[in-house]
């Protein structure tokens, strides 16, 4: 399946948000409607946000009427600055617009046309390289895959997270792809519920068997001796290793530190932040209360109950036995090894 895509129109994209009961596409033909999109995560996912900011930015050097370098540049600026504003956990957001506007910037005296066709021909290639590193990582992480192996996900790390192939799900394609016969236990995970709409829905569309959990019922399958490993994506990984994804994936790993299973984050070279030292570092993304006290529209809380609803949590690097990436591998001691994928 695609998840993005582009015409002259603008950016397609496959809207998540009603998935798996529609599937239907959106066409954004401005930077704020990528803003839009992104903000009310019609699209997700941290390689996903990053290809589809990207775009954003590319449509709104294809739409500026400046001529003049410098106000064009300028412009292309503050539009970087709007689409950065929409999710500030993930880095692959920031990574690809910073990667956008080094191209403006380091391109010398080219004019505005020139410049116009460089931003877009960047976020094409952003995507390209996005497909081809979760395939790279598939590849080396399905190695830590056994055969018949059970293997817990939390939310969703596919295809529908990245620009195609998927992180932890490209892991688990990967094995399966290598005839290994791996089951899937996916994980619900509330309040958004992308476990159930998302992820089942795309290992049922691949054939790969998957049974579908609530949050609660982790540890009790792990008890039970029906977890082999787990693996799941990130949003940023910092330069001691430590992982912040998807709300509820520190849980996942004390569970599996407390029942030795292993316990493994996927996730392309993008998303490992060396900026900040540690998880305490990381700015978690608070959303709106209604995504918890409603399902589907419908009220499932008392009105006006006071509500937390952090969309991220960080998994310090003690719980992960290994950080999946597309140049490798890595295990502790994380601030080593890490810092070697950039030598």
């Amino acid at each position: 399946m695609k998840t993005m895509d582009w015409c002259d129109k603008g950016l397609i994209l496959l809207d998540q948000t009603r998935l798996p009961l529609e599937v239907s596409y959106i066409t954004c033909s401005t930077a704020e409607e990528v803003a839009v999109a992104i903000k009310t995560m019609q699209v997700r996912g941290a390689p996903a946000i990053g290809a589809a900011a990207a775009y954003g930015l590319a449509l709104a050097a294809l739409h500026s009427d400046k001529s003049e370098r410098k106000a064009f540049i300028d412009e292309i600026e503050a539009a970087a600055w709007m689409l950065g504003a929409t999710r500030p956990t993930a880095v692959n957001l920031f990574w690809a617009l910073n990667r956008m506007t080094k191209v403006v910037l380091s391109a010398g005296d080219a004019g505005v046309p020139e410049l116009k066709k460089l931003l877009l021909d960047e976020a094409h290639l952003i995507l390209r390289e996005d497909i081809e590193m979760n395939q790279r990582m598939g590849k080396l992480g399905s190695q830590l895959v056994p055969h018949g192996a059970r293997i817990l996900t939390h939310c969703n790390a596919g295809a529908l997270a990245t620009g195609g192939y998927g992180t932890a799900l490209g892991v688990i394609r990967a094995a399966h792809e290598a005839g290994k016969e791996v089951q899937v236990f996916a994980d619900e995970t509330r309040p958004l519920l992308q476990g159930a709409r998302l992820t089942a829905w795309e290992l049922q569309q691949d054939s790969i068997p998957v049974t579908l959990i609530t949050d609660n019922m982790a540890g009790y399958l792990m008890q039970k001796g029906l977890i082999d490993l787990a693996v799941v994506g990130a949003d940023r990984i910092t330069a001691n290793g430590d992982v912040a994804n998807k709300i509820g994936t520190y849980t996942v790993a004390v569970l599996c530190g407390e029942h030795g299973i292993p316990f493994y984050a996927a996730a392309p070279f993008s998303t490992i932040d060396m900026n900040l030292e540690k998880g305490d570092d990381i700015i978690i993304e608070e959303r709106e209360a209604f995504e918890v006290t409603t399902v589907f529209g419908q009220q499932i809380a008392p009105q006006g109950i006071k509500v937390i609803n952090p969309a991220f949590d960080v998994t310090p690097n003690r719980l992960v036995t290994a950080i999946i990436t597309d140049r490798g591998i890595v295990r502790p001691p994380y601030i080593e090894s890490l810092r070697k994928l950039f030598t």
